[in-house]
């Protein structure tokens, strides 16, 4: 199947989702601009062949960031806000490890000889790893923007936590490609 094959057959796939966000009466987002950018990066960076790693950040980061939406949707209210995104992180991550492969390797010498439990060198997956980057940036950028609101005494730069985040993930995203 060709790149304009798959690509059509997807969007029919994609457009009655989009039909069922925008027909939601009322949501209060964590961060609904955060999420379209996250979703929008990681989209982009598959089509472009950037490394698997970097594709992981995001994952993570959208992930994340949709299940605190969800959570803060007026029907669903609950108060276990990092329950329901730790949840869409498991449900949107864990299937995608396999699909994307590749690891890195990581010597633990705490204690004891060599294979035993804290003395082996254990593989990690890059995507895995770094999609826990994405949530951890997710769940700290707006602690961050709420911090920067307090120390300018409630001034607050329009989109602030969304200019936060997404800088933050593209800082991590350039470091990994770049490095890893």
């Amino acid at each position: 199947m060709g790149f304009k094959a798959g690509f059509k057959r997807g969007t029919r796939r994609v457009i009655p989702f989009i039909l069922l966000v925008l027909i939601i009466p009322e949501v209060e987002a964590h961060c609904p601009l955060c999420t379209a950018g996250i979703a929008a990066a990681a989209g982009g960076a598959a089509l472009l062949g950037v490394k698997t790693i970097v594709i992981g950040l995001f994952v993570g980061a959208l992930a994340t960031s949709t299940g605190f939406w969800i959570a803060n949707i007026k029907k669903l209210r609950t108060p276990h806000k990092f329950a329901v995104a730790g949840l869409s992180y498991l449900v949107t991550v864990l299937p995608l490890t396999s699909a994307f492969p590749g690891s890195f390797p990581v010597y633990i010498s705490l204690a004891g000889d060599y294979g035993s439990l804290l003395n082996r060198t254990y593989l990690v997956n890059h995507f895995l790893s770094a999609s826990l980057v994405g949530a951890v940036i997710v769940v700290f950028g707006p602690w961050l923007s709420g911090k920067l609101v307090e120390l300018r005494n409630g001034k607050k730069v329009p989109f602030q936590g969304v200019i936060i985040t997404l800088s933050f993930l593209l800082v991590a995203a350039l470091l990994l490609q770049n490095r890893v």
